[in-house]
């Protein structure tokens, strides 16, 4: 096979695995009027090939998806022009599919499909080269923004930061449970006691008050069980409580820092680790932040994933931590993300410190979302969730 022909679908998975499985000489696009005009589109496709090491011809021709005669004109054509070409039908309409059909029972074409749940291809028609073949290609969460025409930016943590302070994450989320009432109060406190120098440099030391300033006036006290926790778990250094009146410390670095000051890293990074700890994911990311064009305007719009993985060879699972309740927004936003990006065989799940309201659970299960809260984190069996839902 040295062309690949391709029924365009709007999950973009569909469009890229045979591709890369195969590397063909050119892959023909059977795609409707907006995408063979959409330059932008068909420039940002051929760069993910690029991004994925193949040199390969890209054809799009315009058909209309869901009029079998215009698919069927369009694959003779093809063919006459490519007589060594295979059609994968895995994706495309069902008037697509149909078309393909009809037209491969008057010829010896090569069809085949594949299924993401056994993670095979098949033969349909004469492709025994493709028939029980494993899935052999690896994804990262980048490669599936990108042929989703979406940019992986830089987000709040870096794996790199993560990897490094892997063995602290547990004790830190241990001592946000034990104090996790009070969390926003601890948060407050650090991010008033720990403002940054006059000339704008981040400094590590710390000299403050004991009191600080809150909401409307309100004076919030240092929380001297959580300080003296955050230092038996290496946060903080050099800590010294003088009698209600001032506190001084050093946290550890900056990323310690960043986390102590910011409300809801704690569980970002604790939902990270249990992802790599399940063992199943061959890339997982934290603070993941997409750029994407949401309607045909030419908007960018900016999302952030708090924890991204990919499990086996094609299968993203997008996670939304929250350490607040559950609300419907946030599970619709996650619905819209997963589907944008990673199709219909992507998974989702929200991972909430607080317990969930039935209506808001309901809402979940009604867009196949997955909901983890504080009683099953408490369990410390997160991992062993993630990998059973997944």
């Amino acid at each position: 096979m040295k062309t690949l022909v391709e029924l365009y679908d709007e999950c973009p998975i569909e469009n890229v695995l045979a591709a890369d499985t195969f590397c063909p000489e050119r892959t023909v696009y059977l795609c409707p009027s907006e995408i063979a005009q959409d330059k932008e589109k068909q420039k940002r496709l051929q760069e993910y090939f690029r991004h994925r090491g193949l040199n390969m011809e890209t054809v799009f021709l315009d058909t209309s998806l869901f009029h079998t005669d215009k698919v069927i004109r369009q694959l003779q054509r093809v063919a006459e022009t490519y007589p060594d070409c295979a059609i994968d039908i895995a994706g495309g309409s069902d008037a697509a599919l149909f078309a393909a059909g009809y037209f491969c029972r008057e010829t010896d074409i090569p069809v085949f499909t594949h299924s993401r749940k056994k993670q095979k291809f098949f033969s349909i028609n004469n492709a025994g080269f493709a028939h029980h073949l494993p899935f052999s290609v690896q994804y990262s969460v980048q490669d599936f923004f990108l042929m989703a025409y979406g940019d992986m930016k830089t987000g709040r943590v870096t794996n790199d930061a993560l990897v490094e302070r892997e063995g602290m994450i547990s004790s830190f989320f241990a001592v946000f449970l034990k104090h996790r009432k009070k969390w926003n109060h601890i948060v407050t406190w650090f991010q008033r006691a720990s403002q940054s120098e006059k000339n704008g440099e981040i400094s590590l030391s710390v000299h403050s008050d004991f009191y600080v300033k809150g909401e409307r006036g309100s004076r919030i006290p240092a929380n001297k069980e959580a300080l003296k926790d955050f230092e038996r778990i290496g946060f903080l250094t050099d800590l010294v409580i003088e009698d209600d009146t001032s506190v001084s410390f050093r946290f550890k670095d900056t990323w310690t820092r960043y986390w102590l000051r910011d409300q809801g890293s704690v569980l970002e990074i604790y939902v990270w680790k249990a992802c790599r700890d399940a063992g199943i994911f061959y890339d997982v990311t934290c603070s993941t932040v997409v750029e994407w064009d949401k309607g045909n305007n030419g908007e960018k719009v900016t999302n952030e994933i708090d924890v991204m993985a990919v499990k086996a060879t094609s299968i993203p699972v997008f996670i939304s931590c929250k350490t607040c309740a559950i609300d419907t927004d946030a599970i619709n936003e996650l619905a819209i993300l997963r589907d944008r990006f990673g199709g219909n065989a992507a998974k989702a799940f929200i991972i909430s410190t607080e317990n969930c309201r039935a209506i808001t659970r309901r809402r979940a299960d009604a867009l196949d979302i997955d909901v983890i809260t504080l009683n099953d984190i408490r369990s410390w069996r997160l991992a062993e969730q993630i990998k059973s839902l997944a």
